[in-house]
């Protein structure tokens, strides 16, 4: 009992020293206006959905340029086309890095892909090789007849369904299959979806993957924001983004390796995989697997 009253104190003045230390660093500083806070969570109760509504109603009452202290994360909301301008063109390179969350650590090998990865020679290598290596026109056209093929089986299978009369049809999933169809055919040479696919074990599992990764990808970790929260790994949260994340490289791995095995037995294909694998030939440590599987990620 003893114990756990000295565990709980020690915790409230970790908490108590943390919090002065962090207003008196901002009492420092100079910050645009911003809405009353809490100690430790901040604006955070401030946050409701639909969030595009809430920051206009603090923005009507604070400003076009207001600041947020989102737990331990400084934000500077900019609502304004003048401050916007300002912020991607006199300053865009000061405000080009990216922040580091917990996904970014565990599903983009450590924050080093495209979306994740802070403006510097990394970025600038990957961007390079994604303008001219992979979304160069040349490339692109390459790839002009496989995305005819797969819009025309989608022609085929809405006329199909509408053949004796009107038909309901869901968009949504024909369009979401359209897509990764494309994508996966330029990158591997594959195709994933449809009723066409073939129904293998590695299709099964690139569904799941792909749900997953959308699923942890699209909504945020509470403990992103409040770092005690991911010490204690609130709701096993970092457990299964590591299971995901090494689920999801050996999965990649898996296309790489196969890719250069077909390309060693029957010559190199025009997949995504196979030119930068034969970049890979030349230059080594500039292609490595790791980065190819981070821009297949992306």
């Amino acid at each position: 009992m003893e114990q756990n009253l000295l565990s709980v104190f020690l915790c409230m003045l970790f908490l108590f020293l943390a919090a002065k230390l962090l207003l008196q660093s901002r009492s420092s500083k100079r910050f645009p206006p911003s809405p009353p806070s809490l100690p430790f969570i901040g604006h955070l109760h401030h946050l409701k959905k639909p969030l595009h509504r809430t920051f206009l109603c603090l923005s009507q009452s604070h400003g076009p340029i207001m600041y947020l202290q989102l737990g331990s994360r400084p934000v500077v909301i900019v609502s304004s086309f003048s401050a916007a301008e300002e912020c991607f063109t006199k300053n865009d390179i000061v405000l080009a890095n990216r922040a580091k969350f917990l996904t970014g650590k565990h599903l983009s090998y450590n924050c080093t892909t495209i979306p994740t990865s802070s403006y510097g020679d990394h970025w600038r290598n990957l961007r390079r090789i994604g303008a001219i290596e992979i979304f160069s026109s040349h490339r692109l056209n390459i790839f002009s007849e496989l995305r005819k093929d797969e819009i025309n089986r989608l022609l085929w299978k809405l006329s199909r369904n509408a053949a004796g009369d009107f038909a309901t049809v869901e968009v949504r999933s024909l369009f979401v299959d359209l897509t990764f169809n494309v994508m996966m055919r330029m990158i591997a040479g594959k195709r994933y979806y449809g009723e066409d696919a073939p129904d293998v074990e590695e299709v099964r599992q690139f569904r799941e993957m792909i749900r997953e990764l959308t699923k942890y990808t699209s909504t945020s970790y509470p403990g992103d924001f409040l770092p005690i929260l991911r010490w204690i790994d609130y709701q096993g949260y970092r457990k299964r983004l590591v299971r995901l994340g090494e689920k999801a490289d050996k999965f990649l791995q898996g296309l790489v390796d196969e890719s250069r095995a077909r390309k060693a037995s029957f010559g190199s294909t025009n997949s995504m995989i196979d030119h930068l694998l034969s970049l890979q030939e030349s230059e080594p440590e500039c292609y490595s697997d790791q980065m190819i599987k981070g821009l297949i990620l992306d």
